[in-house]
């Protein structure tokens, strides 16, 4: 089996990326046939992201403080358990959208897409689902759309909810709504097209966060899931990601 390693730039995370690939050998990530990410979740989706229309599976270890997308840093007899390992299929999301200057942009998201005020001004958000408008005006600071592999990221720390890995849902969640102020979101068709227009947007500025990737001063985004990618985890039998999603909820 070949492996690759995409590690953290801390010394524990490079440590064991020279130890492994001493004991199992280094072959190119453009080949391999297992990427090994080696830190926290961030690496993980940094790890996913260099995979994207690969069918390359991605098997993370835990440098970093939380690691809810990785497995516990055991080096030992690892191509058996890479060999025994529950895979989890993921589809990250598609955001397409225009700045205030005309600009167009493009990316894909692992955990959510995500629209920020970039002043001390509110954002104004409009809201449409599948073509049809469901909320004229959204004051707040953002809104976010989240799979269900990002739910128990930024979309929970938000009061949205966690959504189990097979319910073919995304979570629209706003972040600190003010109007309506008792408004908390909404779970929609895994298929489903949100288009979110900001308001006033030279006025009240927002981004677009799209997991590390960043674009100022949007206009509109659409987002939808990408149903033409397909990502791969690996996780230690006991360890699949379903089953820790599901533990959150009573955590």
């Amino acid at each position: 089996m070949r492996l690759a390693y995409h590690a953290a730039d801390r010394d524990d995370a490079q440590a064991a990326k020279a130890r492994l690939a001493e004991l199992y050998g280094e072959a190119n990530s453009a080949d391999c046939d297992v990427l090994i990410a080696l830190g926290g979740d961030g690496v993980m989706l940094d790890a996913l992201h260099s995979v994207m229309g690969r069918s390359t599976p991605v098997y993370g270890m835990n440098f970093g403080s939380v690691g809810f997308l990785m497995n516990e840093p055991n080096e030992d007899d690892l191509i058996a358990r890479l060999q025994s390992a529950e895979r989890t299929d993921i589809h990250p999301l598609r955001a397409v959208g225009r700045d205030t200057s005309g600009q167009t942009f493009e990316a894909l998201a692992i955990n959510e897409v995500s629209l920020l005020r970039e002043t001390r001004q509110t954002a104004k958000i409009r809201i449409q689902i599948d073509g049809r408008e469901r909320l004229s005006e959204l004051a707040a600071d953002g809104i976010m759309v989240a799979t269900p592999a990002g739910s128990t990221a930024y979309n929970y720390s938000a009061h949205g909810p966690i959504i189990p890995m097979n319910a073919q849902l995304l979570a629209l969640t706003p972040i600190s709504a003010f109007r309506p102020r008792r408004w908390r979101g909404a779970l929609l068709r895994h298929s489903s097209k949100v288009r979110l227009d900001v308001l006033e947007p030279k006025k009240r500025p927002v981004s677009v966060v799209a997991d590390n990737q960043e674009f100022r001063d949007a206009e509109t985004v659409t987002v939808c899931e990408a149903a033409d990618k397909t990502l791969t985890m690996l996780f230690d039998r006991g360890r699949a990601l379903d089953e820790r999603i599901l533990l959150e909820q009573f955590a």
